[in-house]
């Protein structure tokens, strides 16, 4: 595992992306898994400034992304989908053919999660998989359980992660309780995973995930285990590790 301890969000965005710039030069057809949430925001906005000052070419890439909420149409403006069109896709000149996001709105939502299944197995693996951490350390809606799901799944919502999401929507009530998530099996078969956090309220998560015992409780803990894993944070959200303070 590789930390990279950063000053703050800005720099946490700028070395992911950098990260990111760097396998879509070197293989233009890359496959990246793509979460949403707050915290790639920043990079994907340095993707798009990439795209447009340096030539950033995104016309081969495709992507995957974690998840999407049970209920809400593509476009929904709280639906993943709208998210990633409005902080990235409308700004690159990607594919959106070539842009893979689960349907919240699938009458057979088992079956939807067979066929988002059927994409990993497809393109074999992502090339990069880019993840944010819950403060509860889940992983896309791989919420703390008894068991690791493997595969993509409908995922029930815990209360902290809905808290976390309402500030998306109007109501608290308006908040999805489920969605459809990407399974962990999914997310470890990528050949580089890249962890970003920021804040001292993601700090309790990373130390556990890093440096805790591996536990479906913790679903974080896991990519302990995966071979090619870069960890960027700030300050703030390292500040509980052991590594922070020994550095």
């Amino acid at each position: 595992m590789k930390i990279l301890v950063v000053a703050d969000e800005q720099e946490m965005s700028l070395e992911a992306a950098r990260i990111i710039g760097a396998l879509v030069r070197t293989k233009p057809d890359a496959v990246l898994g793509l979460p949403t949430g707050s915290t790639p925001l920043g990079t994907y906005g340095e993707l798009a400034r990439m795209h447009h000052e340096e030539n950033l070419d995104f016309s081969r890439v495709r992507t995957i992304n974690l998840d999407e909420y049970i209920g809400l149409s593509d476009d929904h403006p709280q639906s993943y989908r709208a998210f990633m069109r409005k902080h990235l896709f409308d700004h690159i000149n990607i594919d959106e053919n070539n842009t893979h996001i689960p349907n919240g709105m699938a009458e057979d939502v088992e079956e939807e999660c067979r066929r988002y299944d059927a994409i990993f197995y497809r393109y074999g693996r992502t090339d990069l998989q880019l993840i944010g951490i819950g403060v509860n350390a889940h992983i896309a809606f791989n919420e703390p359980a008894d068991c690791f799901t493997p595969d993509t799944h409908i995922a029930e919502l815990t209360e902290s992660t809905i808290d976390a999401n309402q500030r998306n929507f109007d109501h608290r009530d308006e908040v999805p309780r489920t969605a459809i998530s990407v399974g962990m099996r999914g997310i470890m078969s990528t050949r580089h995973l890249v962890l970003i956090a920021c804040g001292e309220g993601k700090a309790e998560a990373v130390a556990k995930s890093c440096f805790g015992p591996v536990t479906p409780r913790v679903p974080g803990s896991l990519i302990q285990l995966h071979p090619y894993v870069t960890v960027i944070a700030d300050e703030a959200a390292m500040s509980l590790c052991p590594v922070f303070f020994s550095a």
